[in-house]
C-alpha cells in the first residue's frame, strides 16, 4: 500500500510520517484491516496489561487521528489534517477509522500523562507557527531564549514529533521521539537537523502552544443523552404547571445563556432527533443544566412560590445520583426532599 502524500497544514511534513514519543508500543504500525477495533478497546479497558495511559495513532489518507487513553479508557480524540488541527468526538474518530480499514494504519503506544495532555493541547489550543530554517538550526533556539518564550514547543523533523517545555526562554523538560536514553537532549536536537544520507535537508516544522495542566475527558454519548433527557423532563414538569407555556419559557432561557453554555445546544435538541456530534466535557453539561434550571425555575417561583422543589423532585428523581455527584442540587437555592 502506497503511503498518502497529504501534508500537515502549512508544513512540509507528511501526515503518514508522523511518529510520536512513546514509552513502549503495544501494537506496532499495522494495517487497520488486520485490527479488530472493538477487541482492542475492550483489551484497553479490561486487561491489566491494557489499562495504561497512552494513545492510538490512526493514519488515514487525509488525516492523522489521535485517540487518547487514561488507564485504558478512551477519554478524548483529535485530528491533524491538511487544513489544520481540531478535537473530535471519540465516536467520530472510530467512525472514520472504520471507514478506512482498507487504506488506514494504526499504532497503539503507552506514554506519560503529561505528554498526552500536550499532544491533545496541540490540537485544542491556538498554536503559533514558528519558521525553522533546517540549514540554520543554530538560530532557532537562541531566538526563543531572546524573546523569553514560555509554552510547549512541538518540533517535527521528518515526521518525528518532540515536545519541549520552555519557561521564560529556558528549556524545562520534554518528550522526544525515539531518543536513546544515553543521548543528551542537546545532541538529540542537533540530530533532528541532520541531512539525510542522500544529502537532503530534513522536513522540519515547529509551533508553540500553552501547556495543558491535564488531559480532559469528553462526555460520552450516554451521559449527554442523560442530561438531554433531564432537560426535557424538567420542561414536562413545568408544562404541568403552565400548560402550553413550558417550551416557550425553556427556549427563551436557553437562548439567553447558550452563549455562555455551548452544551445547551446539545441538551435542547428536540426529542426524537439525533444528538449532534460535538465535544463537551461532563462538568460543562452539569453547569449548563444547572444555570438553565435556575433561571427557568426562578421564573416559575415568581408566579407559583414553592413549585420549584416539586418540579425538580419529579423531573430528576430517576437520575438524582448522577446529579448529586455532579453537585447539581448544591448550586440551586431550593432544598429537594426525597
Amino acid at each position: 500500500m502506497r503511503a498518502s502524500t497529504a501534508r500537515l497544514m502549512n508544513s512540509p511534513v507528511r501526515l503518514a510520517d508522523l511518529t510520536f514519543p512513546q514509552v513502549n508500543r503495544l501494537v506496532h504500525r499495522t494495517r487497520l484491516a488486520f485490527i479488530h477495533l472493538d477487541n482492542l478497546l475492550a483489551f484497553a479497558k479490561r486487561d491489566r496489561d491494557g489499562r495504561v495511559d497512552g494513545y492510538i495513532t490512526a493514519y488515514l489518507p487525509e488525516e492523522c487521528l489521535l485517540l487518547f487513553f487514561r488507564k485504558g479508557e478512551a477519554v478524548n480524540a483529535a485530528s491533524l489534517h491538511t487544513t489544520g488541527r481540531n478535537v473530535v468526538t471519540i465516536t467520530e474518530a472510530l467512525k472514520r477509522m472504520r471507514g478506512e480499514v482498507e487504506r488506514g494504519e494504526l499504532v497503539y503506544a503507552a506514554a506519560p500523562m503529561e505528554q498526552l495532555a500536550w499532544m491533545y493541547q496541540s490540537c485544542a489550543a491556538p498554536i503559533q507557527s514558528r519558521v525553522v530554517d533546517p540549514e540554520q538550526p543554530g538560530a532557532f533556539f537562541p531566538a526563543l531564549q531572546h524573546e523569553q518564550a514560555s509554552g510547549v514547543l512541538e518540533l517535527i523533523s521528518n515526521g518525528r514529533v518532540s515536545y519541549l517545555r520552555f519557561e521564560n526562554g529556558r528549556f524545562a523538560n520534554g518528550y522526544f521521539c525515539d531518543r536513546p536514553d544515553a543521548l543528551p537532549v542537546g545532541k538529540y536536537i542537533e540530530s533532528q537537523f541532520a541531512h539525510t544520507p542522500e544529502g537532503a535537508a530534513p522536513a522540519v516544522a515547529a509551533c508553540l502552544f500553552p501547556p495543558a495542566p491535564e488531559l480532559p475527558a469528553q462526555a460520552p454519548n450516554a451521559l449527554i443523552n442523560t442530561y438531554r433527557e433531564l432537560y426535557w423532563r424538567i420542561v414536562d414538569e413545568v408544562d404541568k404547571e403552565f400548560p402550553g407555556e413550558a417550551k416557550r419559557r425553556a427556549s427563551r432561557v436557553c437562548a439567553g445563556i447558550v452563549g455562555m453554555h455551548k452544551a445547551l445546544s446539545l441538551l435542547s435538541v428536540p426529542r426524537g432527533a439525533d444528538t449532534p456530534d460535538a465535544v463537551v466535557q461532563p462538568d460543562e453539561l452539569s453547569s449548563a443544566l444547572t444555570d438553565w434550571s435556575l433561571q427557568l425555575l426562578e421564573g416559575v417561583e415568581v408566579v407559583m412560590p414553592g413549585t420549584a422543589p416539586k418540579i425538580l423532585r419529579e423531573a430528576t428523581k430517576e437520575h438524582r445520583y448522577v446529579l448529586q455527584a455532579a453537585g447539581f442540587y448544591t448550586r440551586l437555592p431550593w432544598q429537594v426532599a426525597w
